[in-house]
């Protein structure tokens, strides 16, 4: 046996060697790559998932805007009502600072009233 039969046999013995790696490994990846149980379904789970919860996320955004709307809405409602009953209080305490009318003024708007 000379050495350039020694390296042909070792080059065939390598390759079959590779061949066998590459069929395990395709096997490997065909196994993984299963949508029941492998790593495909794992990743459409996943995908699904991902998509459940950006839809989850885009309703919540909206409804804490509108909730965020409707507390403005609220708030300037509140501030109006707050201006009127302020306005109200100023007005009750002039009308009890302001002077009684005299007798004679009373007796005057009985017989209008009377009258009228």
């Amino acid at each position: 046996m000379t050495l350039e039969q020694l390296m042909q046999i070792l080059l065939l013995v390598a390759c079959v060697g590779l061949g066998v790696f590459c069929l395990t490994l395709a096997r490997r990846l065909r196994k993984m790559n299963n949508l029941e149980s492998g790593l495909g379904g794992a990743i459409a789970v996943m995908a699904a998932e991902v998509d459940r919860l950006e839809r989850a996320i885009r309703a919540a955004r909206d409804e804490a805007t509108a909730a965020s709307e409707r507390l403005a809405d609220e708030i300037e409602t509140a501030r109006r009502e707050r201006a009127i009953w302020d306005l109200r209080q100023r007005i009750g305490a002039a009308a009890a600072e302001a002077p009684q009318p005299s007798g004679v003024s009373r007796r005057l708007r009985k017989r209008e009233v009377n009258h009228g």
